[in-house]
């Protein structure tokens, strides 16, 4: 069995939890905004990490008066907005587990995690969302309360919450500990009903740790921007936003996708999280707006000299003339294609679907280099991503520090480290069906080079014999996120 290890790169505290790493970051970099809030005339405005922690806490304190326990599950039902990483972190801070629900899912949809989660508050986004939850609350027999963002909850938890000590607040933030479930994210799995992927606190801390040790300095450093769109639900999402709360970033949020184009320009991040058909509506967009404006040839040449110019990097030479055409292409072309970005995107990490060498190539050319990642809900997201000092497009690079990936005798890509899953929740054959001697099966096929680089091949339960009796397993991914509507408009 072939395997590669990335040794670990920290050690952490056994008696640690989530909470910790926002803690770290108040002592270590307090003057960086954690959030920075859209205002009605299209402003933003700044919050810094003590005032972050301070509201979290005294909505934590709100949970505490509200019944909810150590251990106990508190489901989220928004879209991608402030109140929803609020909530998140004052869950935590109150002990509790935190759920995610989509806020596409049908009533059924939350009826099953809701139950299967046991969750005993639950915080929805509007009141179209509560009757979804109420229509089903007779088969919800554990769930005591269910607040709505849109009327003002949060407020009603920071009064509920006052006679809370804070010395009753920091024992229940100090009774989880790593080896704790932190929170149970529901797969969308094909068949059969969701399974609850349960994280914990420790899979939360460790890969938020060994990503930063890894990249951190260089592709998120101090002062970096990030815009969150995608949905907060996602645990691709999810991670990379307690990544950045723990580290000297600030993020804004876009709960309308609708919006992003406006956000991108008024926020001007730095570095963007996103799905390949982001990455494909840019292109494609673009090239369609030249296209109908008379200048396909000019965008074609441009794309084929960005793609030359990202491959001439990776060889480490890059000609003259191929210098001179890039710099010419950067005043016509790529500096627009950067402007619809919102101009300062210098790093961007894909995950979701394979994004495909011909786009990696292309928007390093243009100056925003995307590091294409791998991973899984079972995973906390990330098992491996292309290193900024070694972009290999086509693959997925290298495990990320302190854990393993393998490919067995059949292909498959297999993973232990600090990454991996505790279980599925209430579904122990599932879990021993997915683990064994402390490996997890990601049901992908694929191949590792020298270096580690990993490259995705396929599925396993998706290979097809052909006419002439070769294996063929067409290209798919395990993680995969609400689809997102961008039209470009550099040209």
């Amino acid at each position: 069995m072939k395997q590669f290890t990335s040794p670990p790169q920290h050690e952490s505290r056994p008696d640690e939890n989530t909470t910790d790493l926002l803690l770290g970051r108040l002592r270590s970099n307090p003057s960086v905004p954690i959030y920075e809030l859209l205002q009605a005339d299209g402003s933003y405005t700044p919050v810094s990490t003590a005032d972050f922690i301070d509201e979290a806490k005294r909505v934590a304190k709100g949970l505490i008066a509200s019944g909810v326990a150590s251990g106990d599950v508190v489901a989220i039902l928004s879209r991608t907005r402030y109140e929803w990483a609020l909530m998140d972190w004052a869950v935590w801070w109150a002990g509790g587990v935190s759920v995610p629900i989509y806020e596409t899912s049908s009533p059924n949809q939350i009826q099953w995690i809701a139950s299967d989660s046991a969750a005993k508050f639950a915080v929805v986004e509007s009141t179209r969302h509560k009757e979804d939850m109420e229509s089903v609350r007779g088969d919800l027999p554990e769930l005591l309360h269910i607040g709505v963002l849109d009327d003002g909850i949060l407020d009603e938890l920071k009064t509920r919450g006052a006679d809370i000590s804070d010395e009753d607040l920091e024992e229940r933030r100090t009774s989880r500990r790593l080896d704790d479930i932190a929170t149970i994210i529901y797969t969308s799995g094909t068949t059969g009903r969701p399974k609850g992927a349960a994280l914990t606190h420790a899979n939360f801390v460790d890969t938020t740790r060994s990503a930063l040790n890894l990249l951190g300095e260089q592709v998120l450093p101090p002062g970096s921007r990030l815009l969150m769109f995608l949905p907060l639900a996602h645990v691709f999402a999810r991670l990379i936003t307690v990544l950045a709360a723990s580290w000297p970033v600030t993020t804004a949020f876009t709960p309308d996708t609708k919006n992003l184009l406006g956000d991108l320009a008024a926020f001007k991040p730095t570095f963007l999280l996103a799905v390949p058909r982001v990455f494909e509506k840019v292109y494609n967009g673009s090239e369609a707006k030249a296209v109908a404006g008379g200048k396909g040839k000019i965008f074609t040449a441009a794309s084929q000299t960005a793609t030359a110019y990202s491959k001439a990097l990776s060889a480490g030479k890059i000609p003259f003339t191929l210098k001179a055409k890039h710099a010419l292409f950067d005043k016509l072309v790529y500096g627009k294609l950067r402007e619809a970005m919102g101009g300062q995107v210098q790093w961007a990490v894909s995950g979701g679907a394979p994004l495909g060498a011909r786009l990696s190539h292309f928007f390093r050319g243009i100056g925003v280099t995307i590091l294409e990642g791998y991973g899984l809900t079972e995973t906390t997201a990330p098992i491996s991503v292309n290193l900024p000092w070694d972009v290999r497009p086509g693959t997925v690079g290298p495990p990320l520090p302190g854990s393993t990936v393998a490919i067995d005798e059949n292909g498959e890509i297999l993973v232990k480290g600090v990454m991996v899953f505790k279980g599925y929740h209430n579904n122990p054959e599932a879990t021993e069906e997915s683990m064994t001697d402390g490996w997890f099966s990601t049901g992908d096929l694929g191949a590792l080079d020298e270096e580690g680089n990993l490259t995705i091949t396929g599925r396993r339960k998706e290979v097809i014999v052909t006419a002439g009796g070769k294996n063929v397993s067409p290209l798919s991914s395990r993680i995969s996120c609400a689809p997102i509507r961008w039209s470009a408009s550099a040209w």
